[in-house]
Order: C-alpha cells, then sequence, then structure tokens
C-alpha cells in the first residue's frame, strides 16, 4: 500500500470508447470517462463519496486532493465490456497473493459496500428516481434486483455456488444469502486457491479482483441512487 504521505497508486483501462481509473489499494473506488485524463478526474471527484462508504477501513483511506496525488502504476487494455461501460480487465497488481490481513481489509471493504448500498436503497424508499431524456432507467427494485443477481453471477468466478433462487424474480429477498455466499467463497479462494480456470473451462478471478469487481459495481449503483431519488410529490 502506499504510505501516507505519498502518491496513491492507481490503473488505467483503456478502451476504444471509455477509459476506466482505479486505485490499486482502495478496491470499489473506480470512475470511468472519455480518456484517461477524465477518468482521473471523476476518480478525485468520487473520492469524498468513497471516504465516506470506507471510513471504517484501516488503514484509513486518505482522499487525495488532486489528480497529481494519483500515480499511474499500470494500464491495462480493455475490451467491449469496458466499452459497454464496466470494468473488465484484472490487472496484473491483482495478482499478488492475499494474507490474513489483507484479507479481512478486502472482506471490510467489501461489506462497507454493500453498507452503502442497502442505506442507499433504504434512504430511496417511497421515492423517485428520475429517469433519462427517453424515460429509461431501472426502478429502485429492478436496481437491487440486479445488483443481487450480478453478485451471484460475479461468485462463480470464484468458484462460489449460490443459493438456488438467487437470479431471478425475487431476487432482492436473497440478498444476504448470497452475500454470506460471497464470504465464505472469497475465504475459500485465498485459503485453498484457485484454479486458472473453472470446471467448464471459464476463466476465473483473483480474490483482489473478484472484490474490486464486486465493490466498484455494489457502488456504483448506491451511488446511482442517490443521484437519481428525489421526493414523491405531494
Amino acid at each position: 500500500m502506499s504510505p501516507i504521505g505519498s502518491a496513491l497508486d492507481t490503473y488505467i483501462e483503456v478502451g476504444s470508447k471509455r477509459v476506466f481509473a482505479g486505485a490499486i489499494e482502495w478496491p470499489g473506488w473506480c470512475r470511468r470517462g472519455t480518456s484517461a485524463g477524465s477518468a482521473l478526474e471523476a476518480l478525485v471527484d468520487a473520492a469524498p463519496r468513497y471516504a465516506a462508504v470506507v471510513k471504517g477501513v484501516r488503514p484509513a483511506f486518505r482522499a487525495p486532493k488532486g489528480v497529481d496525488d494519483l500515480r499511474i502504476v499500470e494500464r491495462v487494455q480493455g475490451n467491449a465490456t469496458t466499452d459497454f461501460g464496466a470494468p473488465s480487465i484484472t490487472p496484473e497488481s491483482d495478482r499478488r497473493p492475499v494474507d490474513a490481513e489483507e484479507l479481512a481489509r478486502l472482506r471490510n471493504v467489501l461489506e462497507a459496500s454493500w453498507a452503502a448500498f442497502d442505506a442507499a436503497a433504504e434512504g430511496a424508499s417511497g421515492m423517485q428516481l428520475s429517469t433519462g431524456p427517453r424515460g429509461g432507467g431501472r426502478t429502485l427494485a429492478k436496481i437491487v434486483s440486479h445488483v443481487v443477481e450480478a453478485e451471484a453471477a460475479y461468485t462463480r468466478k470464484i468458484l462460489g455456488r449460490p443459493p438456488s433462487g438467487a437470479e431471478g424474480p425475487g431476487a432482492s429477498a436473497m440478498a444476504r444469502e448470497v452475500r454470506a455466499v460471497v464470504l465464505a467463497a472469497l475465504e475459500r479462494a485465498v485459503t485453498d486457491g484457485l484454479p486458472e480456470a473453472g470446471p467448464r473451462g471459464g476463466k476465473l478471478w483473483t480474490p483482489r479482483y473478484f472484490v474490486r469487481r464486486a465493490a466498484w459495481h455494489v457502488l456504483d449503483h448506491a451511488w446511482e441512487i442517490e443521484d437519481r431519488s428525489y421526493p414523491e410529490p405531494t
């Protein structure tokens, strides 16, 4: 981890249409732009929000004052998923082994991200979510279901088996069970290790990248809920 007072190590994922910037040691703090510069600016802009999420995680998160506080240490080539709007490539730094202390920190970040999502969803209960210029955008219930379904799918990337019914109608009721499976699978992946590919040949994620991708997805939708919610008219 970057020493206190030094620049925050960051990686860039470059697609043909979109670019993501993410912090090496702080999974979930990842933003996108149309260029490396705009992605880094978006990352800095999101730092106060991220700081509020991980305020209980130690060592403490130090929010950058500007892009000059970020240090790009790795660049990866994106793909169609990057251009679609989601980070997709494992940075080489996420292939490092994870010890018990780091596993506890990664769990804390992931659980803090879940808590932020739950708080956003609860805060938006009974409120409307704004739509795009053409009326697009998921409802609150559909966002919650989408996040739970995605986590169930992600868990298979570390050989976890989500509970039956975690994908499909009523998925929001499965959040607690899915999260328990996620944490158990993450601990097992760190303790026992993972092969390069799954039983059907699909590429697996490293534990670090699993937390990075899962925390990003949860926070991306938590902040979407916060940004789109407004009181029902009286």
